[in-house]
């Protein structure tokens, strides 16, 4: 309710409350008692994947978080911030790289508007943060809403506001940027496995471990971690972390810096592409 007043978000025939905070929806793909199926829980800043194979969770990208504000004060003088160990591993990481390696790990000094790779089902080359039409798959919904042509317009002035140079240095591809994980000092590895752990152990403990296994050991040394943007608190900032079977991407440059998304994604197996594939190869 208070982002639907800070927005001014109307109401849209047959649609209604556009921020409802009930908003919410569970969808099931296939029967759950089948060896393979697949569960969805979606809302706003909240968008939740598992694929289940033989009883086991296969897949549980993507997975998506937002938070907005980012920080609130409670009674007591104490701070809200439910994304706090993701942005300030992230800051710390990049603040213990000497000149050489910060020089690597910086895409640029301006941060996207945005997560890059928005809410697209697949990822590909050359991926910019979608506008605001692209991100509302449902635009045609609200014909001649003020928030939407609110939100163009931003998209627009993010967009002018930006060095041509940085949007190409900042737009996504297969083959990861920034620095490599063999580029890294011990103790920058560290951080970098704690932030990993920040995103993967959202998922219960053994099912974690399983996700972990896919970046750590051998695999550890196809990870880059990139930044983008000031490495101030409270100043617009972006980073990524990639590998073939890992995307972290987190965002906070809205509301003066205020206002969190993060994503994590399988670049190979996204809703239990990979998987299912394996699965009717070997069963069908």
């Amino acid at each position: 309710m208070v982002l639907e007043q800070l927005e001014s978000w109307p109401a849209v025939p047959g649609w209604g409350r556009v921020r409802d905070p009930l908003r919410y929806a569970l969808s099931v793909f296939g029967e759950p008692q089948s060896r393979t199926w697949g569960w969805r829980f979606t809302g706003h800043h909240l968008s939740l994947h598992y694929t289940v194979v033989d009883g086991v969770l296969a897949s549980a990208t993507p997975s998506f978080i937002g938070v907005d504000p980012a920080e609130f004060p409670l009674p007591g003088g104490m701070m809200l911030r439910p994304c706090a160990a993701l942005e300030d591993l992230g800051r710390e990481l990049v603040r213990s790289l000497d000149s050489e390696r910060l020089s690597v790990a910086l895409l640029s000094q301006q941060a996207p508007p945005d997560l890059v790779t928005g809410n697209r089902s697949t990822l590909t080359d050359g991926m910019w943060v979608p506008n605001a039409r692209e991100l509302f798959r449902n635009a045609e919904q609200f014909p001649g809403s003020p928030v939407l042509y609110a939100l163009e317009a931003r998209h627009r002035a993010d967009e002018d506001a930006l060095d041509p140079a940085a949007v190409e240095n900042l737009r996504w591809t297969h083959r990861p940027a920034g620095l490599s994980w063999s580029g890294m000092q011990p103790a920058t590895r560290e951080i970098l496995t704690a932030l990993l752990r920040a995103y993967l152990e959202r998922l219960p403990d053994e099912i974690a471990q399983a996700e972990l296994g896919k970046v750590d050991g051998d695999a550890a040394h196809d990870l880059h971690f990139a930044w983008a943007g000031s490495i101030e608190p409270r100043r617009p900032h972006s980073y990524r972390v990639q590998g073939p079977r890992l995307l972290l991407e987190y965002d906070n440059t809205q509301r003066d810096a205020n206002h969190v998304h993060t994503v994590w994604r399988d670049p190979q197996g996204d809703f239990g592409s990979n998987v299912l594939a394996a699965h009717y190869a070997t069963h069908h």
